[in-house]
């Protein structure tokens, strides 16, 4: 009889490989974890199943008992050089904010930075907003990670979907495609 995993933090009632459960994933991640070559890289991504009212991080943080510091959020971001709209994500932990108007501006190379509206956000990655994640996302997309998650053994983000988070080892993000580990992104 195969065991259900262990989630390595937090208190959930069960957790499973994200691959085995596509019904707690957004189509696009379910889709990206299938593509992934590596077995074992796809068995180390994690899926809690959550009450989606306690999606938010501070509330998801206290019914569940995840610290901040080992939780992440993706955010999307709009960048703006004359007339063309560029869309990236950005993943920091929860205990930190995302500095759009400076560290990420720089790094896409644009004139403006900001957090991108949520229909947009919603439309352009096909997941919810709560629940949007960098596991997924479109491929052309740059996708900024602060070192710290990438530095984290694991790391809770969304699933695409706000019942769900997946629990994935920090150092994985930073293989996503067009991943790029980012100092002093957040603070």
């Amino acid at each position: 009889m195969h065991s259900s995993p262990t989630a390595p933090f937090g208190r959930f009632d069960a957790c499973w490989p994200a691959v085995s459960r596509p019904d707690l994933l957004a189509k696009p991640v379910a889709t990206a974890l299938e593509k992934c070559g590596d077995a074992g890289l796809v068995e180390s991504v994690l899926v809690v199943d959550t009450d989606p009212e306690v999606a938010d991080t501070a509330a998801f943080s206290e019914a569940y008992e995840v610290p901040l510091d080992l939780s992440a959020n993706c955010v999307v971001i709009a960048a703006k050089r004359g007339q063309a709209v560029t869309h990236a994500a950005c993943v920091a932990l929860a205990n930190t904010r995302v500095d759009v108007n400076s560290a990420v501006r720089k790094r896409l190379g644009a004139r403006k930075a900001s957090f991108a509206p949520m229909d947009t956000a919603v439309a352009e990655t096909g997941m919810e907003y709560g629940g949007i994640t960098p596991v997924g996302l479109p491929e052309d997309w740059p996708l900024l990670v602060d070192e710290a998650v990438a530095a984290a053994p694991y790391v809770l983000v969304g699933s695409g979907v706000r019942r769900s988070k997946l629990i994935l080892p920090g150092a994985l993000l930073a293989r996503l495609p067009n991943a790029e580990v980012a100092a002093g992104l957040a603070g």
